[in-house]
Parts: C-alpha cells; sequence; structure tokens
C-alpha cells in the first residue's frame, strides 16, 4: 500500500562535520609558513584515523615538481632529499617522512608540496598541496646613484635597508682635479639612501660611492661588486649664454707652450672655484625670494624688517608674516591695523573697538570699592578704548592679543579692558521632593 503525504515540513536541520579518514598532520614548515631556514627539513605525517592504516607503497610527495619520496621503492627518498636527517618511520597508522634537502634552498623562494597517499585496501586517498616561504638570505645591491645638489647624493637599493652603527659610504674621484669629499650625514627612506657631504663635489666629475656595512631588514650585508656605484659630481644650473672660461681667457702662447699640461690642471682648479662663486651668485635670487628662500633667510629677512611681534612661528607663517609686516607697520595706529594684525597672528575678529566707560555712580546706592570705582580724568578717558570679541579666549590668547594692541595702538591711546561674551548662566531647575528653595535651585 502506497501512502501519500499531503506536504512536508522541516523543523530543523543538523550539520555534522565528518573528518577525512587520511589527514596530513605535523608539517614543518606549516602551509604559509615564512622565513623558513634555507637549511630546514621538510617533515610531515600521514595518518589513518581508520583501522586500516597508511599504504605505504602509495605515497608519492613532490617538492617543487620534483618527486621527492616514492614509498615502496628500492630508495623511497630521492637522491636531492636525502641529507644526513632524513629518514622514514611507520607505524600501525602512522606513516612520518623526514625529507632533507643536500642542496640549501633557495632564498626567498616559495616552495609548493604535493602529498598523495591511500590507505590500506584503498578506502580512503588524500591528494594535498601546500607552500611555504624560505628566509631572505640575499644580500641587498646597489642600484645606482646621483648627485642631487653640491652637497648632496642619492644611492637606490634594491630592496629596504638599513644603516647600523659602523656602517659607511666612502666617495672617491675618479678622475683629476677633484676635491676630496666625506659623508657628513646620512637619511635613510626605505630603499633609498641620501648622503649629505663635507663639502661641494667638484662638477662633472666621475665619483665612486661604496657602501660599507649596509644591511636589508634581515640582517643581510651588502657584499661586492654590488655594493657600489658611479655618478657624476653635480653641476649647479647656470644660464645658457654665458661664456666664463678661464682657459679660453688666457692668451694663446700662454696655452700653445703647455706642453705638459700643468697649466691646463692649475687653471681647471681655479675654473671649479669660479664656478662655485658664479652658482652662489645665481641662488641670491632663491635667498630673498620669501617662497624659495630656506628659513633660516626668511629668519634673517624678518630681521631686518624689524620684526616686533615674539611669537613662535611656522615656517609657513613666518613667510607670511614677512609679507605683510611692512602693510602692518603702514596700518599701525589705526583700528583697521589692530584689527588685521590680531586676525593674521590669532585668527580672531575684533567685533568692535569702543571707548572706554568708567562705572556709573548712583547717588545714594553706589558704594566705593564694592560696587563704583574712582574713574579716569577726562583726558585719560578721552583716549581709552576697549576691544570687544566675539568668544571666550583662552589664557595665551588674552596674552598675546593684549601684545599686539599694546603695539600697533596710537602711542597716546590706552588699551583698558578686553570684552568678552559673558559665559551663559546656567539655571538649577525644580525637582519634586529634591529641589530646596535658594539652596539647590533658583525661581526663574
Amino acid at each position: 500500500m502506497n501512502l501519500e503525504l499531503p506536504a512536508l515540513y522541516v523543523d530543523s536541520a543538523a550539520l555534522v562535520a565528518t573528518t577525512p579518514r587520511l589527514v596530513l598532520v605535523n608539517r614543518d614548515p606549516s602551509p604559509g609558513e615564512t622565513a623558513v631556514p634555507i637549511d630546514a627539513t621538510l617533515d610531515l605525517e600521514l595518518v589513518d584515523t581508520g583501522l586500516d592504516g597508511v599504504h605505504r607503497a602509495s605515497a608519492r610527495i613532490w617538492v617543487d615538481g620534483v618527486l621527492a619520496f616514492e614509498g615502496g621503492a628500492p630508495s623511497e627518498i630521492a637522491a636531492a632529499f636525502a641529507g644526513p636527517l632524513a629518514g622514514v618511520v611507520q607505524t600501525a597508522d602512522t606513516l612520518r617522512v623526514v625529507l632533507h634537502p643536500v642542496i640549501p634552498l633557495v632564498s626567498l623562494a616559495t616552495v609548493h608540496l604535493r602529498v598523495l597517499a591511500q590507505t590500506v585496501g584503498g578506502a580512503a586517498s588524500l591528494d594535498e598541496v601546500y607552500s611555504f616561504v624560505v628566509e631572505d638570505r640575499t644580500a641587498p645591491r646597489v642600484v645606482g646613484a646621483q648627485a642631487l645638489a653640491q652637497k648632496t647624493v642619492r644611492i637606490a637599493f634594491d630592496e629596504p635597508v638599513l644603516v647600523p652603527p659602523g656602517a659607511s659610504f666612502v666617495l672617491t674621484p675618479r678622475s683629476a682635479p677633484a676635491v676630496p669629499v666625506a659623508v657628513s650625514g646620512v637619511k635613510v627612506d626605505g630603499s633609498v639612501v641620501v648622503l649629505t657631504l663635507d663639502t661641494e663635489m667638484t662638477p662633472d666629475v666621475l665619483h665612486e660611492v661604496v657602501a660599507v656595512g649596509v644591511t636589508d631588514l634581515f640582517g643581510n650585508v651588502v657584499l661586492g661588486p654590488y655594493d657600489r656605484a658611479t655618478f657624476a659630481g653635480f653641476r649647479p644650473a647656470r644660464p645658457p649664454n654665458r661664456r666664463f672660461d678661464l682657459w679660453q681667457m688666457l692668451p694663446k702662447h700662454n696655452r700653445r707652450d703647455d706642453l705638459t699640461g700643468d697649466l691646463a690642471r692649475f687653471i681647471a682648479c681655479l675654473q671649479e672655484v669660479t664656478d662655485l662663486l658664479l652658482a652662489d651668485v645665481d641662488r641670491w635670487s632663491d635667498i630673498f625670494d620669501l617662497e624659495r628662500a630656506s628659513e633660516g633667510f626668511v629668519d634673517l629677512i624678518l630681521r631686518d624688517l624689524g620684526n616686533p611681534f615674539p611669537f613662535e612661528l611656522d615656517s609657513m607663517s613666518k613667510r607670511r608674516l614677512a609679507s605683510v609686516l611692512v602693510e602692518m607697520y603702514q596700518q599701525k595706529g589705526t583700528a583697521r591695523g589692530i584689527q588685521n594684525a590680531v586676525r593674521f597672528f590669532l585668527g580672531i575678529d575684533i567685533s568692535a573697538i569702543t571707548p572706554f566707560n568708567a562705572d556709573t555712580l548712583f547717588l545714594g546706592e553706589s558704594e566705593l570699592g564694592v560696587d563704583w570705582v574712582l574713574g579716569p580724568s577726562d583726558r585719560f578717558s578721552r583716549y581709552a578704548f576697549n576691544v570687544e570679541v566675539a568668544r571666550i579666549l583662552a589664557a595665551r590668547e588674552r596674552q598675546q592679543l593684549r601684545a599686539i594692541v599694546e603695539y600697533l595702538k596710537p602711542a597716546h591711546t590706552h588699551f583698558v579692558d578686553l570684552v568678552e561674551p559673558v559665559p551663559p548662566v546656567l539655571l538649577n531647575h525644580w525637582e519634586l521632593g529634591l529641589s530646596d528653595l535658594g539652596e539647590t535651585t533658583d525661581l526663574h
């Protein structure tokens, strides 16, 4: 008899995960491991979680596509992986294989292992691939060098490097005449090292730089012949129409009589000094230009302009101040000048500059020293003023604002009060059963 159900409802379902019968465990190096030593052994175990055991003759292991282990063969471990620590051990449910490469692993190589095996009787099988990365044993290499300025050289490596204590860079001119140079400062930025020299290098002369003791992030020291590079000495830019060749300025008979070349070499030494002086002259426009001058020259420009403000400023603010300081002098003694200076230094807009009014005396009500003070003279009041701002200031802002106003105000006037907004009054509201009138709350 057949029974048909009109519908089927599933209230719940449970997922039962089962582990594979034949598993690969105790792998060393483990899958995804990095910085594996180049002389490491390759260990693994095949385990049958059932009762049959691992079929040794079915086991195969490939290392980067090369058959390294073949179970049941006369020589199960290939010769390339049969180092002193290699071996095979089998128990009732486990087959342990240790491969010991005769040739060390390649630095930074990604090694892939494939393991293939079956249980006795073929009830379960395994085919698994995993990989690991070998440690970095490759020494860094110098890619090239370039002169960036008269005292600056940039060296590039093929990987990020470190300059530990004791490491150095040696620069040697490869032709003459040339000024010997030494490294006075080193700055490392990843794979780029910037050297600062103690003196200007001779332009166009070929120099060689040798890195000594420089390492990569893993401690590998740079080795020859990849520890050096050559570069041409930096020649400053010069006007294209300039002709200032000392050798050509000499009389022709002096040049013809120089059979040994001593005079030409001597003039070449003088030519280098002359070129350096001309380069300094060409850079003069960069010294007084507010946008291109170094911060030290900006400080000198401000000193030359008589900067009266003792505030600490960053480089950009110094350049801005130098560009408007003369205009501030021109606006000194005016309300507009005060407003512009406060806005420049503090970023605060002054709401108003108002005449000073002393506290008013009410006959029969005011008490001297309590709610009324003895006012100033008419002459003082005529030239006294207050400064009003739109927000409450910090203590440092008040101090700086007063210093700015005191300097820029007319000499015969008096800056009295800095008027700031009154903080809002926070009223205590009533809470039934808790508030007491006049003590913990206010009637408002």
